[in-house]
């Protein structure tokens, strides 16, 4: 027998977008395991997150009613797309993928003004996500303009949650890959050697894969990357402008970046969420979950759990290594974490390289990103040129 359904709290409250993340600590506090419903049930402990993580039986991944591949299936449909999609974040391609990398954050972070106030989101987190992902996939420069504006149109369909809107910006969005594949067809053998072409020959059960399932496959890759690479380029940002002594302390000792941003990312994250359904009746926290009903996996909170981590906010990076949920764990453990780990330290020795300080700008105010979305919408940030001595 279920319990009755009451709303336990409201996700988009102007109190909980305000600042989602103190939210979330106050309902992992208040109501660890919430019905709300607009998420359904929202899991905000460390230990019930790991509990689903870990139990992919219960706990499955087709959420969606829509071809999601291969994020939206469970074993064994799931495994040969997996084993598929690996290799392209494996040591070698990544060493290749690198220097480009490294050659856009470059270019961005040295054409920053100095000494004013700059919108980090708009000169540096939206431009190297979309500029990586481009140049990953081997797209042309000529899509950056359209895919700039189409992140801009599918942030305000998410915010006003026009089901409409959305959904016409996922057939834009659809529209754009079905072309760079058409494209690649008719090239032939002449076809670009990138990771577009080499997806389009790859076989799943001795089978190409379909156009929809490449559209869908590309689809996640690059909504995913282009989300949370720019929310982890405006944070990262954003803490270092507000700890000034740790920044000097990754300036002289680079080595030490790794940890430092997925510490960081642990405290404030790109990520806010991740959903499962459940296969049949389970209870979680004290509180009976039907089968069928969806489960959202609130990472923002789970990665600030004091059970496992203490003060969320204390900065522990070996401490807390271990337990960070920032790329997820399980079967579905993001399989792109090598690649944004990459970029991601790429991007901040890059900056850190060309900016001796960062100041906080006091006449604009940041705007914080509303859920689903971390980061920032805006984030006034005023930089300071010059490499200080001794450093890299």
């Amino acid at each position: 027998m279920t319990e009755q359904r009451h709303e336990d709290w409201d996700p988009r409250a102007a109190s909980v977008q305000k600042d989602q993340i103190r939210a979330y600590d106050d309902m992992r506090e208040r109501c660890p395991v919430a019905w709300s419903d607009y998420q359904q049930w929202t899991l905000f402990r460390h230990a019930d997150v790991m509990a689903v993580l870990e139990d992919h039986d219960t706990f499955s991944n087709a959420v969606s009613a829509h071809l999601s591949v291969p994020n939206g299936m469970d074993p064994p449909e799931h495994t040969p797309y997996r084993k598929v999609i690996e290799p392209y974040f494996a040591p070698e391609p990544m060493a290749r993928f690198e220097p480009v990398c490294r050659e856009i954050a470059r270019g961005l972070v040295s054409q920053l003004a100095k000494g004013e106030a700059v919108d980090v989101v708009d000169a540096l987190s939206r431009p190297f996500a979309l500029h990586i992902q481009c140049a990953f996939m081997g797209w042309p420069e000529r899509l950056h303009e359209p895919l700039a504006e189409w992140v801009r149109k599918n942030h305000r369909a998410t915010l006003a949650r026009d089901r409409d809107a959305m959904a016409a910006v996922a057939r834009e969005f659809d529209d754009y890959i079905t072309d760079m594949l058409e494209t690649r067809r008719q090239a032939g053998d002449q076809a670009p050697d990138d990771v577009t072409t080499s997806l389009m020959r790859e076989q799943v059960n001795g089978k190409p894969m379909t156009d929809d399932e490449l559209v869908s496959l590309m689809r996640n890759w690059t909504v995913g990357e282009l989300a949370t690479i720019s929310a982890s380029v405006s944070i990262l940002l954003n803490y270092l402008a507000r700890h000034p002594a740790l920044m000097a302390d990754l300036k002289a000792a680079p080595e030490l970046l790794p940890e430092a941003i997925d510490e960081i990312l642990r405290m404030d994250a790109p990520l806010i969420s991740n959903r499962r359904v459940t296969t049949r009746e389970v209870e979680i926290g004290g509180r009976t979950i039907p089968a069928g009903e969806k489960i959202t996996l609130l990472w923002a909170s789970a990665n600030r759990d004091e059970a496992e981590f203490g003060n969320p906010d204390s900065y522990c990076p070996h401490q807390n290594a271990n337990k960070n949920l920032l790329y997820g764990a399980g079967i579905h453990v993001c399989p792109g974490a090598p690649l944004a780990r990459m970029e991601l330290q790429v991007f901040m020795e890059e900056f850190l390289k060309q900016i001796s300080a960062i100041d906080i700008a006091k006449d604009e105010q940041p705007e914080r990103a509303m859920f689903p979305t971390g980061g920032f919408n805006h984030l006034p940030l005023i930089f300071h040129g010059g490499q200080t001595p001794g450093t890299f």
